[in-house]
Order: structure tokens, then sequence, then C-alpha cells
């Protein structure tokens, strides 16, 4: 997310609105195919997640070798040397961690996240409570993810245009109003509804909070400012 925002100024909320989507796409994918494994065809855990492990593989190696840093001037003129001097300086300036517009967004969206997750670890055990098939109860957790990949990517491109802190608040806001409508599903259809409502909300949390994270740091401090409010993030 770090090496995306450092190439585009413009537009900054949709392309980490889309890099951040793919996590939602595998979202969709993982519950069923952990349903097919475990649930249908009755393989172990073990290799179930010897599977999982075999598929991300190959995914996480592309990743790795298609991620380059932004190509970097051809002139090398006094003034730009001067330059690459003075950014290499930057890439070790902590002063990031000082801002106190920073720090209140680290701690915000590590309240945010306090909660979050809730839903995809007890979404399925809560619809087989009231007796639904195990099978709909799995795919609960693939609508949420499903409708989160376009939370992911709308919001972040209403962000570049009416301000991405803005959009963060009322995803924030419409994020907790949903969650507290929760136990108010009792049926598949309302299960649906409301993941779907869910999943658009909190995507977009998740979105934007790399966003927002950009647009305080300068080019130079992206990794450290990611790494700082993803370190917020991890505590809760």
């Amino acid at each position: 997310m770090a090496t995306v925002s450092r190439y585009f100024n413009k537009n900054k909320g949709l392309t980490v609105g889309i890099i951040i989507g793919g996590s939602s796409l595998g979202g969709v994918i993982w519950p069923v195919v952990l349903n097919e494994l475990l649930n249908t065809h009755g393989v172990s855990f073990d290799w179930t997640i010897r599977a999982v492990g075999f598929i991300m593989i190959p995914l996480l190696i592309l990743a790795i070798v298609t991620v380059v840093s932004p190509p970097e001037t051809s002139h090398h003129s006094e003034q730009v040397i001067v330059q690459e001097i003075e950014e290499k300086r930057r890439k070790r300036d902590l002063s990031i961690a000082k801002d106190p517009t920073f720090i209140i967004l680290c701690a915000g969206l590590a309240i945010s996240i306090l909660g979050m997750y809730s839903p995809m670890f007890y979404i399925t055990t809560y619809a087989r409570s009231l007796g639904h098939p195990i099978d709909i109860s799995f795919y609960l957790v693939s609508v949420i993810n499903g409708s989160s990949l376009f939370g992911r990517i709308l919001p972040g491109f209403l962000a570049d245009r009416y301000g991405h802190f803005n959009l963060c608040a009322l995803a924030g806001l419409a994020s907790g109003i949903t969650s507290l409508c929760w136990t108010a599903a009792k049926s598949i259809p309302g299960l649906v509804v409301w993941c779907l409502a869910y999943g658009f909300t909190s995507g977009a949390i998740l979105s934007l909070q790399a966003s927002c994270s950009g647009s305080l740091a300068t080019r130079e401090t992206q990794g450290t400012a990611m790494g700082f409010l993803m370190g917020a993030v991890a505590l809760t």
C-alpha cells in the first residue's frame, strides 16, 4: 500500500481502494474453499490448512516479484543530486509519529478496528444458533467480503472528491450503527441484507485508513506512516 501511494498523487483513495479490495475478493473465495474441503469432501483440518498455504505461495511470489519502487529520475545535475541526498535523509525522518493529527488518526482507527472483525468470526456461529443450515451460515462471511469489495473501491473514489477524512468518519459512523442492528436480523434474507450493509461500511474504513495516512505523510515517509498506523491497529 505504501508503494502504491508513492506512485499516485491524484486519485490516491481510488487506487488504494482497488489494492485493498483484492483482500475482499480473497475473503469471498476462502470461506467457500474451506467449507467445501472441510464439510463437503471431509478433508482433515491439517490438509485443509496445507491446501490454503499451497494456494497462497504462488500468489505471494507474484506480488513480491511485481511490486517495484517508482522509477527514479535519470538526470544527475547538481540540484538533482542534492535533492536525492535530502530524500535519503527524509526516509529516516520519524516526525510523522509526532504529528497530533496522525496520532489522533491512529488512535481513532485502533478503536474502530477493536470490534470490527467480530462479525467475521461470529456471523457463522450466530446463524447456526438460529438453526440455519451450515452451508448458508458459512457463505455469510463471503457475503460480507463481497460487499466489502465495493465498500473499499467506491468510497475511495468519492474520497478523492469529498475528502478522505470526511468519508472515513462517515464510514465509521455508519459501520457502528449497522453493528448495533446485528441481532435484529433473524431470517436468512435479513442476515444477507445486514451482511451487505456491514461489509460495505466496514470495508470503507479499511480502504480509507491507508489514504488518510498517506495524505498526512510526505512521499518519503509513506512507509513510515503506514507502519505506525498498522502497528496501532494491530494492538487492538
